[in-house]
């Protein structure tokens, strides 16, 4: 059954984007009303890595962009634009700034869940990128041409049963990403205790069995420090440069490489690990940009904004994916990749390069300074050895619930627009 459509605008009681508070994010507070930006709104759902908080005297001043529960967001500059997702309950209070929209269905005529994935929809996202580069020098989407938006509107039993199925898809997906976060945040905080703060170290100093390690381990660590230029570090150990411990940007796609299709990662489609979307291309089809090989345990970080941690692990990778020459790829020498990627992860790593960023609306840094960044090297390799059997174990548990994120986008997207024609038909017995 092929449904009939309507214009967004008369099915919506707002359609509005927001604004930045005066003074900008110097401005931003530590808790408080969430901001939500361009960098939050995803296609697979609501990112709070980077959430902004504003004071109440600053979300006063934003009261008509004030977000309630259903709301769909929908990313109208840069880069990210025709991104959308839902509002998680979780984060209101809210208010958005003038790169989002919000886009408020009137619950009579249209489902919220069912908008969200209308604009999700391959064919409208083709759409609503071809607005966007319309007539401007930075993609946009203007408040006229989102009320214009024509969309599928079966009946509310039906908008609510394709939600339905679609969501169930989108909640495992959601349930891998949040376990993904706790996985590797395991394995940061292992890195940071024995290889930042030295806690094993500190422990057997004063005549203590570390915290959460068998004495087999503990036997690695020395039991005294000493001074160098990174301060103390444990005796016997060595500060090395990144470099010295990691080759950068050492394989390039080459213009005889044998290499038909190419599978294209670029930046704005990685957010904290994950790659939201790969193009395919091919061959001397691609972006001039697509030149960046991976391998095997190499960590991919964006120098381009360096602060907004643009990075994943690059584990087991087909032989056709290829990384923007905004990447910079590390790939493990003389240390484990699960050391190399959970020690240039941690959060001091991000706010250093984005204070040697330079440059106008994209600042970046150089792969060089990537490699001059400091690292504590343990004399022996058995530490290294005992990190990654810790810790590999949980990069790749992640890496496997993304391969199975990637099986149910597929199944999600290949639904989708089925769904959405009235291709598929769906059972409507089930409540709202």
């Amino acid at each position: 059954m092929k449904w009939s459509t309507s214009r967004l605008g008369g099915l919506c009681t707002k359609i509005g984007s927001g604004a930045t508070p005066r003074g900008g994010n110097s401005t931003y507070k530590s808790s408080g009303i969430s901001l939500i930006r361009s960098q939050n709104v995803y296609n697979d759902g609501f990112h709070q890595d980077g959430l902004a908080f504003i004071d109440n005297v600053q979300a006063d001043a934003l009261s008509n962009v004030e977000l309630q529960l259903n709301d769909v967001l929908l990313n109208i500059t840069g880069d990210s634009v025709a991104r959308s997702c839902q509002v998680p309950e979780g984060i209101l209070p809210a208010r958005v700034n003038q790169h989002v929209a919000i886009i408020r269905p009137e619950a009579s005529k249209v489902h919220h869940r069912f908008l969200r994935y209308v604009l999700i929809e391959p064919a409208m996202q083709n759409w609503l990128l071809s607005l966007a580069g319309i007539g401007a020098t930075r993609n946009a989407l203007t408040k006229g041409m989102i009320e214009d938006l024509s969309i599928p509107l079966p009946p509310l039993p039906v908008q609510r049963a394709i939600a339905d199925i679609l969501g169930s898809l989108d909640d495992k997906i959601e349930v891998n990403r949040k376990m993904n976060e706790t996985l590797e945040a395991m394995a940061r905080t292992t890195f940071r205790s024995w290889f930042i703060d030295f806690d094993p170290v500190h422990a057997k100093s004063k005549g203590r069995q570390p915290d959460g390690m068998n004495a087999e381990t503990a036997k690695l660590f020395p039991s005294s420090f000493q001074d160098t230029e990174m301060g103390k570090i444990p005796k016997g150990w060595t500060v090395k440069q990144v470099s010295e411990v990691a080759d950068i940007n050492t394989w390039t796609l080459g213009k005889n490489d044998d290499l038909n299709p190419i599978e294209y990662v670029e930046i704005s489609e990685v957010n904290r690990g994950d790659i939201g979307n790969i193009q395919i291309f091919e061959r001397g089809q691609e972006p001039s940009r697509a030149r960046r090989r991976l391998r095997h345990g190499d960590t991919v970080m964006s120098t381009v904004r360096p602060d907004r941690r643009s990075y994943f692990l690059c584990l087991q990778p087909s032989p056709h994916l290829i990384a923007s020459t905004g990447f910079a790829l590390l790939s493990p020498m003389k240390v484990p990749w699960s050391f190399l990627h959970a020690g240039l992860t941690q959060g001091e790593v991000f706010e250093y390069l984005g204070q040697h960023a330079d440059g106008g609306a994209y600042p970046a840094v150089r792969p060089e300074i990537i490699g001059q960044l400091n690292m504590a090297i343990p004399d022996n390799d058995a530490v290294l050895g005992a990190f990654h059997e810790v810790c590999a174990g949980l990069f790749e548990i992640a890496d496997g619930n993304r391969r199975q994120t990637g099986v149910l986008s597929q199944v999600r997207d290949s639904l989708l627009p089925r769904l959405l024609t009235g291709e598929l038909s769906v059972p409507t017995s089930r409540g709202a």
